[in-house]
């Protein structure tokens, strides 16, 4: 640096997570071996989110900036050998999102600061960067305390001229969920065939979607479990629950780029039945009070069984008993990561590996890589680039005909799978 042995940038008691509307205040240090004259010394906070088409691309398709404020810590003059101090603060907006990392993009808070030197001298900068929580309060969603409940029948065709119905019907005891919370699932199959139906499996799924010139779709399998197949003519019933890992906040809210959805699906493979309940992940817990006084207010109803129309061979030989059982879980399939973390001291409950103690602490880890990202729009040749573990690609999109259409939305898939319940298709 010649003259200038350190340039650097220290944010108040070593802090580097805060929340929107906070004052954040800290010291940008000069040390000098020699004099050093300047026209200006500045520093500047900035917020801003960059999407690109190929990942981790350094270089942004389209950006959008959240804010960007700029003092002016020095005039012109000189600055003699030695240490020098220059305080700063600023307010961060309220309407700030929340920092954000992923293969397509980031949202990403920094201070950068630069001393402006005269004309054909080197001019000196540096940047720390910060993160922003901004907690995302599950009570302020629209219909939280309502029930999560789906439900599809399929019509299949087997052993040639017979046809049976395979009924499926998922609840979840909430819409929302915090980090270390546990998802509880209940699912109904009744199957009313002659034939086995596969195994059950539920996964918690992450969707990540960036706009760009043309949007991009990063499907990540979180968690799965996968029960026991369903016998014929039985009713089974399954219980399980799937642990919320540290995640990001669902939505991210106040960014236009990026947008993060999480929901649970169960499917059987044979025959095809798949259905979808989103979820949301957040900071804030849902409050059970408030949630026993509107299934007080209102008759929390039981969840709807569609009868489905009697097969063929129900017909022919008349009403078949349904034995009723309860299906135990085979696997339970949790990626295994260190706790989540915006920054260091954030951090959640669980024990920490030895790759903790080898992250960067100036650089937290802020999305997890628990999948293959499939890079949808992506130039050339889509191919699955390894990550740190295998893509279990949901079965409403491994069997598209069509790769680069975009996945259908949490809307569309459960209106297509309540349109398939009143189709009775």
């Amino acid at each position: 640096m010649g003259r200038v042995q350190r340039f650097e940038i220290s944010l108040s008691n070593s802090r580097v997570i805060y929340s929107p509307g906070e004052p954040l205040s800290g010291t940008v240090t000069v040390r000098l071996a020699g004099a050093l004259p300047y026209k200006a010394i500045k520093v500047n906070c900035v917020g801003s989110c960059g999407v690109s088409n190929k990942v981790n691309e350094t270089s942004w398709s389209v950006e959008e900036q959240y804010f960007s404020s700029t003092l002016s810590l020095a005039d012109k003059g000189t600055l003699n050998a030695g240490e020098h101090s220059f305080p700063f603060q600023f307010l961060l907006p309220a309407s700030a999102p929340s920092s954000f990392e992923g293969p397509f993009g980031k949202v990403i808070h920094q201070v950068r600061a630069v001393i402006d030197t005269p004309r054909f001298s080197k001019d000196y900068k540096c940047s720390k960067v910060f993160y922003i929580l901004s907690a995302l309060d599950l009570n302020e969603i629209p219909g939280i305390e309502q029930s999560n409940v789906v439900s599809t029948t399929k019509k299949f065709n087997y052993k040639l001229v017979k046809t049976g119905n395979l009924t499926l019907n998922v609840s979840s005891d909430l819409k929302g969920y915090i980090v270390g919370q546990v998802i509880n699932l209940h699912a109904d199959i009744i199957n009313k065939s002659g034939k086995d139906a596969a195994a059950v499996v539920a996964s918690l799924v992450q969707k990540v979607a960036y706009k760009s010139r043309r949007s991009m779709y990063d499907l990540r399998t979180i968690a799965e479990v996968e029960g026991s197949a369903v016998k014929a003519w039985k009713h089974a019933q399954w219980e399980e629950q799937i642990l919320v890992p540290a995640l990001p906040q669902s939505l991210l809210q106040g960014c236009n780029l990026i947008h993060i959805d999480y929901y649970i699906q169960v499917s059987i493979k044979n025959p095809e039945v798949v259905v979808t309940l989103p979820i949301y992940i957040g900071n804030i817990a849902v409050n059970r009070e408030r949630l026993n006084l509107s299934s007080s207010v209102t008759e929390n109803p039981s969840m709807l069984v569609p009868s489905a129309p009697p097969a063929d061979e129900d017909i022919a030989s008349g009403y078949h008993p349904m034995d009723n059982i309860s299906i135990p879980t085979k696997s339970h399939s949790q990626q295994q990561h260190a706790p989540f973390s915006y920054a260091p001291g954030l951090s959640f409950q669980g024990n920490q590996t030895e790759s903790d103690s080898a992250g960067s602490p100036n650089h937290p880890t802020l999305c997890l890589s628990t999948g293959a990202t499939v890079p949808y729009y992506a130039e050339g040749a889509v191919v699955p680039l390894p990550t740190a573990g295998s893509l279990i690609l949901p079965p409403e999109y491994s069997t598209w005909g069509y790769p680069y259409e975009a996945p259908p939305s949490y809307e569309q898939s459960c209106t297509s799978a309540n349109s398939s319940l009143n189709n009775g298709n």
